[in-house]
């Protein structure tokens, strides 16, 4: 059975071609696109992806209207079932605003639009997700946001380090996160929110290529399930 993966759209995302375009190159099959004011997801999905952007303009707080969307109450129930879902950038944003994941991602601390390249971490290499990476490897992957200074109180912190929920993390300082934090998972680790662009480094030509193993362990992982 072919791989089965969907892209959501909001007002205002930006990115959700790029990750089209990469769940494609990766396994083969055309990402389905799922409007933001559909209320159902489609059948038989392996995957979703909440895509970068800024949807809604960022009103309010950056993901808060997009979490009260329709289509987030058919993810936040996918999730709930063990669907993968992978949130970046914005989709990061709209995945705290829904509870999906904990904690929140304010204003940069240099308070201004960051956007280059940002060496990374791989902190968990036993997920979905991260699987086709190695502990403590390092990647490079693009960022471009001006509110993925990612915060939580200590005591969540603490919990999501002890638990071996910080996916990513900064090797240099990009926003402000707490703890250099990039990327988290849920507590059964079938969603992953990141502020880096995976889908923007699939390619060498487009200079570089180790988001690319993102997709890879994650196509191959539920393909072999």
């Amino acid at each position: 059975m072919a791989f089965r993966g969907a892209v959501i759209t909001f007002p205002g995302s930006n990115c959700d071609r790029d990750m089209a375009v990469a769940l494609e190159k990766v396994s083969g099959a055309p990402a389905l696109r799922v409007w933001h004011g559909d209320a159902d997801l489609p059948d038989r999905l392996d995957f979703i992806a909440v895509p970068g952007g800024f949807s809604y303009g960022d009103y309010l707080r950056c993901g808060a209207i997009a979490s009260r969307s329709p289509i987030m109450r058919a993810v936040i129930e996918a999730a709930g079932r063990g669907v993968p879902v992978l949130g970046v950038c914005n989709g990061f944003q709209v995945l705290t605003e829904s509870g999906l994941l904990p904690g929140a991602l304010m204003r940069n601390a240099q308070l201004d639009f960051t956007c280059r390249n940002a060496p990374l971490r791989v902190e968990n290499s036993q997920s979905l997700f991260t699987g086709a990476y190695d502990s403590g490897e390092k990647i490079v992957l693009p960022v471009a946001h001006h509110d993925g200074n990612y915060f939580a109180d200590e005591d969540t912190l603490d919990r999501i380090e002890g638990e071996g929920r910080v996916a990513f993390r900064y090797l240099d300082s990009v926003n402000g996160s707490r703890r250099d934090i990039a990327g988290i998972l849920n507590e059964a680790g079938n969603v992953l929110g990141m502020m880096p662009h995976p889908e923007r480094a699939i390619e060498a030509d487009h200079g570089g290529s180790d988001g690319r193993r993102l997709f890879e362990g994650a196509v191959k992982g539920l393909v072999a399930a």
